[in-house]
């Protein structure tokens, strides 16, 4: 795998303006992506792809749908060839992602599934793909937020007394131990570091606070995860994930999401040690 060295310290600086950020995550697969090493962008397309999947619900619902969301990586004419060739069990295009195809095989072989929600159905799908990416940091970062996503629908159906069977996502450990324990903490707390902080977060009733404390969690997890890395695509990977972050608050409040996004490039450009190796 690459080191990334000129890329990391070359990333633009910050300059703002009154309507957006100076840099965002379709800025990144655009002027970044092509810097990266074929088998490191196939690893990094596994973020874009969150985006393929909202585009592909939107067309299964509407073929005609405009508000498709540009940042994916298949084209609107490239969903419509792959959902069409499963529906008549043809060869998909050659660029078809794994799950994606296995996703559509089982919904329209399944009118049960079809009744469920198809979004927890194809992150099922795309969860268990990208843990199996071959990246050991990548692998981690997925599992994190299948294992977050499924905790926080535990807690709430236990709150409101209904089964979440049905609602948890995967088949990993922790998806097992929602399903099956009637311990308080679903014997989670001491496997879990994240546990406890996460299941006071799932009892905040303010909406916009709780994704608030949401994403610092996934923020502070990536700052820990990534102390060692320094020029890696692990670093550039946790730089796209933090923006995405960024990027979101921003549109909802700019002044604030500027300075958590200057904080961010100061971070990764400041912070990180230079290899002797790159020093003159």
């Amino acid at each position: 795998m690459s080191n990334y060295y000129c890329l990391v310290t070359g990333l633009p600086d910050v300059a703002l303006d009154d309507a957006k950020l100076s840099f965002s995550v379709a800025d990144f697969k655009e002027e970044c992506m092509p810097q990266l090493a074929k088998e490191d962008g196939e690893l990094m397309q596994l973020f874009y792809l969150q985006y393929d999947n909202r585009n592909l619900l939107a067309l299964m619902a509407n073929a005609e749908t405009e508000q498709l969301d540009e940042r994916g990586c298949l084209s609107r004419e490239n969903l419509l060839e792959i959902i069409q060739a499963v529906r008549q069990d043809d060869a998909t295009p050659q660029n078809t992602p794994a799950y994606m195809e296995a996703y559509l095989q089982a919904v329209f072989a399944d009118e049960e599934l079809q009744e469920a929600l198809p979004e927890d159905v194809l992150s099922a799908y795309y969860y268990e793909y990208a843990m199996k990416c071959g990246n050991a940091f990548f692998a981690r970062w997925f599992q994190f937020n299948l294992n977050l996503n499924n905790i926080l629908i535990a807690l709430t159906a236990r709150r409101f007394g209904f089964n979440a069977s049905s609602y948890l996502v995967g088949n990993n450990e922790v998806a097992e131990a929602l399903r099956t324990s009637g311990a308080r903490d679903f014997g989670l707390s001491t496997e879990l570091a994240y546990y406890d902080e996460l299941a006071r977060i799932s009892e905040m009733t303010d909406p916009v606070e709780k994704e608030k404390r949401l994403d610092l969690l996934k923020w502070n997890w990536l700052e820990e995860e990534t102390f060692f890395h320094y020029f890696s695509l692990e670093r550039l990977f946790a730089f796209l994930l933090k923006l995405d972050i960024v990027e979101r608050w921003s549109a909802i409040d700019k002044e604030k999401g500027g300075a958590i996004f200057r904080k961010l490039i100061d971070d990764l450009k400041n912070e990180v040690v230079v290899p002797a190796e790159y020093k003159l």
